[in-house]
């Protein structure tokens, strides 16, 4: 969600110089920017915390994108060797909030509240327009996510495929753990027109692959932002978690979210808390209602 911000500071501010500090493994979601961003990659399970700020140049501004311990740590480095910092306010009360129900509207976007740490260095920026549009063929779909509370029931996810599959639809499926590459090959070869990539890519590719989609089905996870960050209309399901709390993909739109009105949702920001029902209730949607959301022209 951070990429655009980033190009549109880079295009707004040509005779500044961007460092993007991140994880080697994102360095593709970076490529393609305006010469003026480098992309500076490390790698946490190898480096230190004092091994990276030792390894940084010293800058007149840091944008604490993250606010987490790690950034936290790098930052007040970067202040001690005196650049002035910024760190983006991630409204945490206020989803706290929301999810104990106090609240019923939308909170502030993520990407505006990128913008507004660059604007809080003196540099502040317009949004750029971004709609995503279904101009590819074919329909790809990541099932997947990092917690039980944003993953549609696999059984019903395999029924979704295969009423997708009867009407000849071409599907592409990605994933990437082991469980998640044996279950979409088993779906690959038990339904025509589907194909499996789950771990055959790299994640340039994915992208690649993704922008010449008509449109994508995933999960509130990292799919739905890297088929936004290229352009490609999202059908998204939303489980515990919802699309208030500000993470919505970057120029999709709240009508292609899936969600049920539940009194309870969304119980979690992140989608890690366990049911308190045990049953995951807000993923009681029907696969008929998903593939006639996916077969609506954008």
């Amino acid at each position: 969600m951070l990429v655009p911000i980033v190009r549109a500071a880079a295009e707004q501010y040509p005779d500044v110089e961007f460092t993007m500090l991140s994880q080697q493994r994102f360095a593709d979601l970076f490529s393609g920017l305006p010469l003026n961003v480098k992309f500076h990659g490390v790698d946490l399970k190898k480096q230190s915390l004092l091994n990276i700020v030792s390894g940084l140049d010293s800058y007149d501004l840091v944008a604490d994108m993250h606010s987490v311990i790690r950034s936290v740590y790098i930052r007040a480095a970067m202040l001690f060797k005196g650049a002035k910092i910024a760190s983006i306010h991630k409204g945490r009360e206020e989803k706290r909030q929301l999810t104990k129900g106090n609240i019923h509207h939308p909170l502030q976007h993520t990407t505006e509240r990128y913008a507004e740490v660059f604007a809080s260095l003196g540099m502040p920026i317009t949004l750029p327009a971004h709609r995503c549009s279904g101009e590819g063929n074919g329909i790809g779909i990541a099932p997947f996510a990092a917690h039980q509370g944003k993953i549609y029931p696999i059984e019903r996810m395999e029924r979704v495929i295969e009423m997708l599959s009867q009407k000849g639809e071409r599907i592409v499926l990605f994933g990437g753990g082991k469980k998640e590459k044996e279950i979409l090959g088993v779906w690959a070869d038990k339904y025509p027109n589907v194909t499996s990539v789950a771990g055959q890519l790299t994640m340039k590719e994915e992208l690649a692959l993704m922008r010449g989609l008509r449109v994508m089905l995933t999960m509130d996870s990292g799919n739905m932002h890297l088929a936004s960050l290229v352009g490609t209309r999202v059908v998204s399901i939303w489980g515990a978690t919802h699309p208030f709390a500000g993470f919505l993909g970057f120029g999709q739109s709240e009508d292609d979210c899936i969600q049920r009105d539940l009194p309870c949702r969304p119980c979690s920001i992140y989608g890690n808390k366990a049911c308190k029902f045990g049953d995951y209730r807000c993923m009681d949607i029907a696969p008929e209602k998903i593939v006639e959301r996916l077969m609506i022209d954008d």
